[in-house]
């Protein structure tokens, strides 16, 4: 994980119950030792993020509609950091940039989520501003409902509903908008029954894995996951998960719309889950005449994840 990231050395879950004693309920010992909990179990995934959100991130009150994605924090928690790392070295060569102290900077977050997760770490780590958008009049009330119970997100964090799911910057950028960023973790798949057959693939995998590091007696090792694939443990909305297109249907759709912003924001980021999508994602970009793009690489442990970034000033 990045080098600023919190939880690279895992889980301390002494420390998460003494903050969030409900956790404990959900915490079981792993066939070599370690604490860990059932990452198949919503209820679980949500009191760890609960308390990793109250104790690493001061967030007192955070929670989310059943159904709604319930986010890894320390794999989003990358993402955020290494937006810094790009605005870093931009400003060397950037008066703009160069101008502006940590707490000025205003960051854009396409598809917030009921969770707004992206928002409440890069507000707490780097003390920037926000305002998050989602096309999901329930995942902005929820968000909303975040952002007002906790101090420091009452006045840092603007939500924005996005009435037209067509659009993606349309309607939610204003005139005066100024963002030094924008960010998103678009929709990986391109139908609910590709959305069903990843995680299935998925699940798959990280038994197979889970299996070989425990024969190795590996220090961390992957909790056992449910067979099943049902409602519980298949996390996510429609809108979270799947598009017209998939990924590369609808971060295109955000690179043609970046055109007309491109005064507006100062680089477009988005997640990309597929390798395989940067080359459509590329020339979707030389078309659109970016003066500047990069690809980052994120390693999670075992996972690469990356983002891509573009800019036209």
């Amino acid at each position: 994980m990045h080098r600023r990231n919190a939880h690279k050395q895992g889980y301390n879950f002494s420390e998460l119950i003494n903050v969030l004693p409900a956790l404990a309920a959900h915490v079981n010992v792993n066939p070599v030792g370690r604490k860990t909990i059932d990452f198949a179990n919503p209820d679980s995934v949500k009191a760890l993020n609960s308390a990793l959100l109250k104790h690493y991130y001061k967030v007192d009150y955070w929670d989310i509609p059943q159904g709604y994605l319930c986010p890894p924090v320390p794999g989003r928690a990358d993402y955020i950091h290494a937006i810094a790392d790009l605005i870093a070295n931009t400003s060397k060569g950037s008066s703009q940039l160069k101008a502006r102290s940590s707490k000025g900077i205003v960051g854009l977050d396409i598809g917030t989520g009921a969770n707004m997760i992206y928002p409440i770490i890069g507000q707490q780590v780097y003390g920037w501003r926000f305002v998050a958008t989602d096309t999901d009049k329930i995942a902005v009330q929820s968000a909303t409902l975040i952002q007002s119970s906790n101090r420091g997100l009452n006045k840092t964090i603007q939500l924005r509903h996005q009435q037209n799911p067509d659009h993606i910057f349309k309607g939610v950028i204003n005139r005066d908008d100024q963002f030094i960023f924008s960010m998103c973790n678009p929709p990986f798949h391109a139908s609910q029954s590709a959305a069903m057959a990843g995680t299935q693939s998925k699940n798959a995998n990280l038994s197979k894995h889970q299996k070989k590091r425990i024969n190795k007696s590996a220090v961390q090792v992957i909790p056992p996951l449910k067979s099943r694939l049902d409602a519980q443990n298949f996390a996510g909305q429609a809108h979270e998960l799947w598009c017209d297109g998939g990924e590369v249907g609808f971060i295109k759709r955000m690179i043609n719309e970046s055109v007309d912003y491109k005064n507006q924001v100062h680089w477009f980021t988005s997640l990309v889950s597929k390798k395989a999508s940067l080359v459509p994602l590329k020339r979707a970009l030389d078309v659109v005449k970016a003066l500047e793009v990069k690809v980052i690489k994120m390693d999670q442990g075992s996972k690469v994840s990356r983002f891509v970034a573009w800019r036209f000033c």
